[in-house]
């Protein structure tokens, strides 16, 4: 399946916290997104595999993608080596994206960071003509995407650019809200984490709400260039 935008996560909700607004507002416009999680997330404090598995899949029906799947890294002990980048490079051969969004250059979390540098140093690879990689038993053709962006995720880096995703906040919410054994329940009896209180998705809301104030939108999600953005018509910008 060719797509549009494919979404790489270093785990499981990684994307509909930092992303589904954007997500979201182009699927709407008739984009063909997917996601793919490199890792099950099983280091996880709160829920389960299997847990985290359906939750993906609800959230994938809010979002109306295309596709989703899952790499199976090992949450937490994956590197930037070349047997996962391989794995990278046939995702992208797979696909076909003309954009790529990837994890944060760096975050509180190690694995965003070293999945933002697998996925920058995959991207490159997968259009090596010579560099050869299979799927279902034939063989990739080399494929490199037109842009790569990096999502912001718990640090507050400073975007390069924001999108307006005023109109898909509530299918934002409602999507992260999909993975309820992370996220914040009053009636979970599972352990406290960073990301389980109240005030993480008040974080997560007055960010939006910051990155769309500067934009003069109501919501907003940022993002960081790979390299220099061109413009074709000054009248695209907001």
């Amino acid at each position: 399946m060719k797509l549009d935008i494919l979404v790489f996560a270093a785990h499981p909700d990684d994307a509909e916290l930092s992303c589904s607004g954007t997500i979201a507002t182009h699927v709407k416009k008739g984009y063909k997104v997917g996601i793919v999680e490199l890792t099950q997330g099983e280091m996880g404090t709160r829920g389960t595999v299997q847990i985290r598995q359906q939750e993906a899949a609800a959230s994938s029906e809010i979002l109306g993608i295309s596709a989703r799947e899952n790499l199976m890294f090992p949450d937490a002990l994956f590197e930037n080596t070349s047997v996962y980048q391989m794995k990278v490079v046939e995702a992208i051969r797979k696909y076909q994206p003309k954009i790529i969004l990837a994890n944060a250059p760096s975050d509180r979390h190690p694995d965003h960071g070293r999945a933002s540098e697998l996925v920058r140093d995959a991207v490159f690879m997968a259009g090596l003509a010579k560099l050869e990689t299979y799927h279902n038993g034939e063989q990739q053709a080399p494929w490199r995407p037109e842009n790569l962006y990096f999502y912001i995720q718990s640090m507050p880096l400073t975007p390069d650019f924001v999108v307006d995703i005023t109109d898909e906040w509530e299918t934002k919410m409602q999507a992260i809200k999909a993975f309820k054994s992370q996220f914040f329940d009053p009636n979970s009896d599972e352990p406290d984490t960073y990301i389980s209180s109240p005030e993480f998705l008040q974080m997560i809301e007055a960010r939006a709400r910051e990155f769309g104030h500067v934009i003069r939108v109501a919501y907003g999600e940022g993002f960081i260039k790979d390299r220099y953005i061109g413009v074709r018509d000054l009248g695209d910008l907001i």
